[in-house]
């Protein structure tokens, strides 16, 4: 049974509309404190799905969770003629779509608002889909990953990038020390919503990672299952295919 985190404890709505919610009060934000928190080293880890995702030369990707569409961007490097980036946040969205303007883009990657997990996509319609940070933001987990397996097309490879825990001494103890101590002093000082920054915290610490995720993917009905630690364990990349 996962434990369900959830970003205002004393709200009355459900996960889902409070992670729009607060996504959408911290969207202008987001970029710049995100690679504050992760001292620029989360711009590696996407070039790294990208370099997995562009092996197998895709016509289309789906990524979800795409908040300000930053591997949504980098995904036009693979050469895929459609790309679309779908968040449940319209604040997140609107940011990304400014970026993708800048970029001229527009043509390629297509911003949507909707749920992950109840997604307007046809069956088998994706050759790739991508997920950075966003897994442990789904409200049911293992009905994300079945909309996921859904619109996957058979052979179609699966990308998850998302936090985990280091496992080795000393990492372990100063990714603890970390996220109880410097994090959420971070979000306190440059977040206009502390809760926010302490939801991501949390919900890191007691997200499945390593192994257990990847029997999470199994039993859904993905093959091909691998995870690959980054940055002393801080992170993982999963690996899967239909």
């Amino acid at each position: 049974m996962l434990t369900k985190i959830k970003p205002y404890k004393d709200s009355e709505l459900g996960k889902k509309e409070q992670v729009a919610t607060m996504f959408d009060t911290i969207s202008k934000e987001y970029d710049g404190l995100n690679r504050v928190i992760s001292f620029g080293i989360d711009v590696k880890w996407r070039k790294k799905v990208v370099s997995i995702v562009a092996s197998k030369k895709p016509e289309s990707i789906l990524d979800i969770a795409t908040g300000t569409g930053d591997l949504a961007i980098n995904l036009a490097k693979t050469n895929a003629s459609k790309i679309i980036g779908l968040d449940i946040s319209q604040g997140m969205l609107d940011v990304g779509k400014q970026k993708i303007a800048k970029k001229e883009l527009n043509s390629t990657i297509e911003m949507v608002l909707g749920d992950s997990e109840n997604m307007p996509f046809d069956d088998n319609t994706f050759d790739a889909i991508t997920v950075a940070f966003g897994v442990r933001n789904f409200e049911t987990l293992e009905k994300g990953l079945k909309e996921i397996l859904r619109v996957l097309k058979p052979g179609g490879v699966f990308v998850i990038l998302e936090t985990s825990v280091p496992t080795k001494t000393p990492y372990k103890q100063g990714y603890k020390f970390y996220t109880r101590n410097i994090l959420p002093l971070i979000g306190k000082l440059f977040s206009k919503d502390r809760s926010a920054y302490k939801y991501l915290c949390e919900s890191a610490s007691v997200f499945p990672y390593g192994e257990a995720l990847n029997n999470i993917l199994r039993k859904i009905g993905f093959i091909n299952v691998e995870d690959k630690p980054q940055t002393f364990g801080v992170a993982t990349i999963y690996i899967a295919s239909k």
